[in-house]
């Protein structure tokens, strides 16, 4: 687990960085790379680990910025959706692009290693979302 902490501060150092480069604090960028598709305010809060209230002031700065806007859920009107714009699909894109460490160690892996640990991260994901 040590190792499996190592990488994921490294990525987390470089993450912060290359948001903070488009003006985005780490936890408005986790949000925006969490949105691939709409969510409910709710459910945004549950998978950052954080409290609803706190939700609504990030969306609110990202909002304000046209990264993101929130629509009515279809289902539930009571309920607000946040959706990813255009603009706030370009950031994280930007985002990710500028992560050379993380890419390059990754491209250090071979395609076989590559596919095993993302097959690893997959399970591990799958049993500790079984977890909580």
């Amino acid at each position: 687990m040590e190792l499996f902490a190592v990488a994921s501060t490294a990525y987390f150092q470089e993450f912060t960085a290359a948001a903070a480069h488009h003006g985005l604090t780490p936890m408005q960028a986790k949000l925006l790379s969490q949105l691939r598709q709409p969510l409910p305010m709710r459910q945004l809060a549950e998978r950052l680990v954080c409290d609803a209230s706190n939700i609504t002031g990030i969306v609110d700065r990202l909002e304000a910025r046209g990264l993101v806007r929130r629509e009515m859920n279809p289902d539930d009107r009571r309920i607000k959706n946040v959706v990813r714009t255009d603009a706030g699909t370009d950031v994280v894109r930007r985002v990710r692009a500028e992560m050379q460490a993380t890419h390059q160690a990754l491209e250090d892996l071979s395609a076989a290693d590559r596919v095993l640990l993302t097959d690893l991260l997959q399970r591990l994901r799958a049993s500790l979302d079984h977890r909580g």
